[in-house]
């Protein structure tokens, strides 16, 4: 079960997630990456943490942030992470465009 509400994740451990990232400019347009942009996903328990426990590279081609089931697979559950998605601009700009966002993940039954 995978349910997404604005910045939310909410889903079971072991899941497959395939959402789509709609991005804009400051005026509200539609943004198409720019060739050498680059989009990437990571996720920790807390904002202390070292080290992501997952961090993905979103395809600037299809903007679709795809976590497979051993990403989750073994994960705590039930937990709240936080994840954020960032673009790196050809020109090294960086844009934090979802920070502080949740994904809940919840147990399997097996």
């Amino acid at each position: 079960m995978v349910l997404i509400n604005g910045t939310t994740i909410k889903m079971t451990k072991g899941d497959t997630l395939r959402t789509q990232i709609i991005l804009s400019d400051s005026e509200g347009q539609e943004y198409v990456p720019a060739e050498g942009d680059s989009i990437r996903f990571a996720m920790k328990k807390t904002y202390a943490d070292a080290e992501p426990l997952i961090v993905k590279n979103i395809p600037t081609d299809t903007l679709l942030l795809h976590l497979e089931p051993a990403d989750t697979k073994n994960l705590e559950a039930p937990m709240n992470y936080i994840y954020d998605i960032e673009m790196t601009y050809a020109n090294g700009d960086v844009d934090t465009f979802i920070a502080k966002a949740k994904l809940m993940l919840m147990e399997e039954v097996y």
